[in-house]
C-alpha cells in the first residue's frame, strides 16, 4: 500500500494509473457496445405486419376485414413476429378468418382459409341478404348469374282510396308497378322451388335492412319483377309508376296517382 502511494505521488505515477484507468474504461465501454450490437442483432430488423385493430369475429371474410380497415400496419422488430404473420393486405383476398382474432393481435396465416364464406360472412352493418321466389321469366332464370346486378319492379292490384284512407265508393282494383328497388347485387341463385313451380327458383338480393322488407312485402303481396343491369355504365330515368293510364293514355304518373288516392 505505501508503495502505490508513493508511486500515486509521483508526476510519473499518476501517468501511469491515469493510463490504466483509461484502459479500464475502454474495455468496460467495448463490452457494452459489443452486448448492445448483439442485441439489437438478436432483436432483427424492423418489419411490418398487421395487426387487428379491432376484435375481428370467426367466420369474417377478408375482404370485409380490408374494406372495413379492422387492421393497421406495425413496424416491429423481427424477433416479434409470430409464424406466419401477414403483412400485405393483398393476401386477406378470397379469404375467411377460422378463429376469432382479438384486438391488437398479430393477424397469421393460420387464422384464415381459403374455404368458401357463407353469405353472411360477406355481409357488414346495415347489409342484409333476402331470398325471394321466382319463376323462370320474372326472375330472369338462366339469363342472370351471381354477382350481375337488377332493378327489382313490383305490380299491385290496388284499390282506390279516398284522401282518409277509406276504399271509395264503387272502386275497382287497378294494375299499379313501380320500380321498389335499383341496381341490386345478384348474391346467390338457387336450386329449383317446388313452391313455385318446376321451373321456379329462389334468388338472393344483397340490400340493406329497409330494402329487404320491402322485398320481402312486395314479394308477399304482389308480384316482383328482376330487370338485368349493363355490368358497366348502367343509367335509370326517374322512376315513375306505370299504369293503364300512364301506359295507354299518356297520363302523367302524378295523376294517375292521385286518381288511386294516393299524394306525391
Amino acid at each position: 500500500m505505501e508503495h502505490v502511494q508513493k508511486l500515486i505521488s509521483t508526476r510519473r505515477g499518476s501517468f501511469y494509473v491515469a493510463a490504466i484507468a483509461a484502459v479500464l474504461a475502454g474495455v468496460v465501454i467495448l463490452a457494452y457496445l459489443n452486448q448492445y450490437r448483439d442485441s439489437v442483432r438478436s432483436g432483427g430488423a424492423p418489419v411490418t405486419v398487421l395487426v387487428a385493430r379491432t376484435s375481428i369475429p370467426k367466420g369474417t371474410a377478408g375482404n370485409v376485414i380490408a374494406s372495413k380497415q379492422m387492421f393497421v400496419a406495425t413496424t416491429i422488430r423481427e424477433s416479434q413476429l409470430r409464424e406466419g404473420a401477414i403483412s400485405d393486405p393483398a393476401s386477406l383476398k378470397d379469404r375467411v378468418a377460422t378463429t376469432e382474432i382479438y384486438e391488437g393481435a398479430q393477424l397469421t396465416a393460420a387464422e384464415f382459409s381459403t374455404t368458401a364464406t357463407s353469405l353472411a360472412s360477406s355481409l357488414t352493418e346495415s347489409q342484409r341478404i333476402v331470398s325471394l321466389p321466382f319463376d323462370a321469366a320474372h326472375g330472369l332464370i338462366g339469363q342472370i348469374e351471381e354477382g350481375d346486378h337488377v332493378d327489382v319492379y313490383g305490380g299491385f292490384n290496388v284499390l282506390p282510396v279516398t284522401l282518409d284512407g277509406r276504399p271509395a265508393s264503387g272502386g275497382q282494383t287497378r294494375p299499379v308497378l313501380r320500380l321498389i328497388v335499383p341496381d341490386v347485387p345478384v348474391a346467390q341463385i338457387g336450386d329449383s322451388d317446388a313452391s313455385v313451380g318446376s321451373r321456379g327458383t329462389n334468388v338472393s338480393l344483397q340490400v340493406n335492412d329497409k330494402q329487404a322488407a320491402k322485398l320481402a312485402f312486395a314479394s308477399d303481396n304482389g308480384k316482383i319483377w328482376l330487370s338485368l343491369r349493363p355490368a358497366v355504365g348502367a343509367k335509370a330515368s326517374h322512376p315513375d309508376i306505370v299504369t293503364l293510364e300512364t301506359l295507354l293514355l299518356g297520363v302523367r304518373p302524378i295523376t294517375a296517382v292521385h286518381s288511386l288516392g294516393g299524394r306525391r
